[in-house]
């Protein structure tokens, strides 16, 4: 059997921390070795459990989970830490992937969608909620270092997007979720999670962050 993605699991809540705990013991592969509810509790966690991923609140007391981040790569470099928090602030967003985190999702996430993420961050993926997708879009456009790298697409290739593909990442790059696109386009999400896929495969890039700067770039959002 493949080893499961073990996980310390870090927030003030603990309400929340208990029901995320248990909503996690139920996906299969992953493992929830601790949780912790500061900075303090975290970092000690995460020195002796050494998870393979840490999911990190913000808004703690004493100190923000993304004050936090340069002392968890420190301590343990080989964990991965994905943000889970309600801050939708475009500097927390900043200031969590250039310190280190591998990904930065909302609390609104729902649990298939959280399952996938660890997944992709495992595999090295930056992971961003669609929600917040613009905001970090505002960020590179401004300049600001974020630690996720632009879309590596040759910009002289012709992409073979279909129309309905391209309505798609037009939507994907304004910073809209799956259901919003849906929404939109009056598509099942479904249907719009299956084209992301497509288009993702086709401009040779591993996010829909990396597709949606892709393009921003060629002014498909404006």
């Amino acid at each position: 059997m493949k080893k499961p993605i073990t996980v310390l699991v870090v927030d003030d809540h603990t309400l929340f921390r208990r029901g995320l705990i248990a909503l996690l013991s139920q996906e299969e592969g992953v493992e929830v070795l601790g949780e912790a509810a500061d900075a303090g509790e975290a970092l000690r966690a995460a020195v002796k459990l050494q998870p393979d991923l840490i999911l990190l609140d913000n808004h703690m007391p004493g100190m923000r989970g993304v004050d936090l981040l340069p002392e968890l790569r420190q301590s343990v470099p080989a964990t991965r830490v994905l943000m889970l928090t309600v801050s939708e602030d475009e500097q927390d967003l900043s200031d969590a992937l250039r310190n280190g985190a591998q990904g930065y999702l909302l609390k609104t996430v729902d649990g298939e969608d959280l399952a996938a993420a660890l997944i992709r961050t495992m595999r090295g993926e930056s992971v961003v909620s669609p929600e917040m997708s613009h905001k970090l879009l505002n960020a590179l456009r401004k300049g600001s270092p974020t630690g996720v790298e632009p879309a590596s697409v040759d910009r002289g290739d012709t992409v073979p997007l279909s129309p309905r593909e391209l309505e798609i990442l037009r939507e994907l790059t304004r910073g809209a979720s799956n259901k919003e696109i849906a929404r939109t386009l009056n598509i099942a999400e479904t249907t719009v999670k299956i084209h992301v896929q497509h288009i993702l495969r086709k401009l040779g890039v591993s996010s829909r962050v990396q597709a949606a700067v892709w393009g921003s770039e060629r002014a498909l959002g404006s």
